[in-house]
């Protein structure tokens, strides 16, 4: 641990001002959960020379600031407890207090881990209104880039327990799991979440761990001149500007949102939820205003409110009575807005929703809830509204765009900013939800998982550092064929990454939704992946996954499949026959095939299918 302390010396690249006063970085804070059973790095910065002594439950490190002004020093391994005071001392005294030793996991990927309690409120509602577990504790890192160099130090962040209002903060899926892992161990539990919406797995890969990748490596290489970077995006910006257009919902006097504006002639019906492309609207990109005129009973006036609009495809503002009540820009997040206790009234409101849409269908995602509801009442608001074009956008068609440079989607950007700071802080393993934002390329994934995943291991130093992860659930529309898929493939590339000594796989699909790609039902997600840890890192007794399939072999006309983790026996969920199983002869053509458990085994087979 000593040399690796000295390698993480040399290696972070950002350096930083030396102060008289000593300095720690953000997660050496107070509430910290420190890992238990293993030698501790604690590090900082400090003059120059400058003797540095650090004190933790009765063990003791020294060090000497280095010319760059950094320091660090090792404690030895200390076992489960707290709370404990963390004092450093150089010229000056720091003291870190209320510090936990226990486990601490770093969950990491894209936007299904970053949801947070708060999103899903109503679910939870209960979980959350009864969280009193101080022995939890989350650091969520702030979203950060770089394309340049690892950075030595996070942008922001502190330790908040899972007590009541500060959980709605906390990753659904990593407190479900903290939640079981602490129960089960008796020990505190830490999180460090950092994880971002929409990035691919490259940009959370050291520059190190993507060199057998010459491609991406030549893109790491080019992201690096900033004044390359910046003069693409310019030209992107000017190139892609959109054509200009007038909004009639806007330019109108009143406009279409005002209480004072009365519909005249143009507002048509439409069914809400719906795509406005299935309901007489043809290949329609623009702007769309949706109005309805809703009752709403005296005993929800005065309070304050809320109002679920389900999924709206692209982005959307909503009004109520001519006040503005929220809008999001982007089609993938629910829209959940809170109303303010002074906006409704009794009797008819006017709800007003601009709806604007880029490119697919545009509109109402169906199958998803849409009400009002305050305290014990609630108004349904599918059926019948009236719309209008406000705006039609010129087409793009045949329009050479230039690329954009998403910084936070290019290879490293993350890594270096929002991991590579923190692997001197010892960690138990690594929770990992991400895939959608590379489900395009699914033929790529398994070698950068593998990558990755090698990569972590070396930055922390352990080549057994657990790593689980959740499989993507199910997604999109149903093809009641049998049908290739890259969501398919992309899941397979995860399971082939069981291979790799010490991961594990929480499988997912039968939590999806078929319209959102942000599944509700996330704390079966966390509770799968804490038993993934309880039977593999924990060493537990149990049946840590649902059945994995193993092997095959052919009898006769039939394939004969066998699983792991199929506990005391293989069972359908429903208690149904077995579905969904196709085979295919010499011609390649899948057909569906008959399928059934025999002695704890699957038999599946197609009597028209050699």
């Amino acid at each position: 641990m000593a040399a690796r302390m000295f390698i993480f010396l040399a290696l972070h690249a950002l350096v930083l001002p030396a102060l008289a006063d000593i300095r720690l970085p953000r997660l050496v804070s107070n509430g910290m959960v420190l890992q238990r059973g293993e030698e501790l790095t604690i590090w900082g910065w400090a003059d120059p020379g400058e003797r540095v002594t650090v004190t933790l439950a009765g063990e003791t490190g020294k060090a000497v600031t280095a010319p760059d002004g950094k320091w660090g020093t090792v404690l030895p391994a200390i076992g489960a407890g707290g709370p404990y005071t963390l004092t450093v001392k150089g010229k000056n005294t720091v003291v870190i207090d209320d510090v936990l030793i226990g486990d601490v996991w770093l969950c990491s990927g894209q936007s299904n881990m970053v949801h947070m309690l708060d999103i899903h409120d109503v679910t939870y509602e209960k979980e959350i209104a009864e969280a009193d577990f101080p022995q939890i504790r989350q650091f969520l890192v702030p979203t950060a880039t770089d394309l340049v160099w690892p950075q030595a130090d996070v942008r922001g962040g502190r330790w908040e327990e899972a007590v009541r209002e500060k959980v709605r903060d906390f990753s659904v899926v990593a407190y479900f799991f903290a939640l079981q892992i602490h129960k089960t161990q008796g020990v505190p539990i830490g999180i460090i979440n950092a994880s971002v919406g929409g990035t691919p797995i490259e940009a959370w890969t050291s520059e190190a761990g993507l060199r057998r990748f010459p491609d991406v490596i030549n893109t790491v290489r080019q992201n690096k001149d900033t004044a390359y970077v910046h003069a693409t995006n310019r030209s992107a910006a000017l190139a892609n500007k959109p054509a200009p257009f007038d909004d009639r919902g806007i330019t109108s006097e009143p406009e279409w949102f005002d209480t004072n504006y009365m519909p005249s002639r143009g507002w048509r019906t439409i069914n809400v939820p719906g795509y406005w492309e299935d309901q007489g609207v043809r290949d329609l990109n623009g702007i769309v205003w949706y109005r309805k005129e809703v009752k709403i009973p005296a005993a929800m006036v005065g309070k304050p409110a809320r109002i679920f609009l389900g999924r709206i495809v692209d982005a959307d503002e909503l009004y109520i009575n001519g006040k503005k009540i929220g809008n999001t820009t982007y089609m993938y997040p629910q829209r959940r807005y809170h109303i303010a206790a002074d906006v409704l009234k009794a009797g008819t409101n006017v709800f007003v929703v601009k709806v604007t849409n880029h490119q697919g269908k545009g509109g109402f995602v169906p199958d998803k809830p849409y009400c009002i509801f305050a305290g014990a009442d609630t108004v349904d608001l599918k059926g019948t509204w009236h719309y209008r074009v406000g705006a039609v956008f010129a087409s793009t068609a045949h329009q050479d765009k230039i690329p954009t440079i998403t910084i936070q989607n290019q290879p490293t950007a993350l890594f270096n900013a929002m991991v590579a700071p923190i692997v001197d802080y010892a960690i138990k393993g690594v929770l990992w939800y991400q895939g959608e934002s590379n489900v395009a390329r699914p033929d790529l994934y398994a070698s950068r998982m593998r990558a990755l995943i090698a990569d972590w291991r070396k930055q922390w130093g352990k080549e057994q550092l657990p790593f689980l992860y959740v499989q993507l659930p199910g997604f999109m529309e149903y093809d009641y064929l049998p049908s290739e898929s890259s969501w398919a493939e992309l899941r397979e590339a995860q399971r082939e990454t069981l291979s790799v000594p010490h991961t594990g796989m929480a499988v997912a699909i039968d939590l999806g939704e078929w319209n959102d790609i942000h599944p509700e039902r996330k704390k079966e997600i966390g509770d799968r992946l804490a038993r993934l840890a309880r039977g593999m890192v924990y060493k537990q007794d149990i049946v840590a996954h649902g059945p994995m399939y193993r092997a095959y072999r052919k009898e006769g006309n039939r394939i004969i499949l066998s699983f792991d983790g199929v506990g005391s026996g293989l069972e359908t969920v429903d208690g149904g026959p077995l579905a969904e199983f196709a085979v295919a002869g010499p011609d390649g053509e899948f057909r569906w095939a008959r399928a059934e458990i025999v002695n704890g085994e699957v038999a599946v087979w197609n009597d028209d299918v050699p």
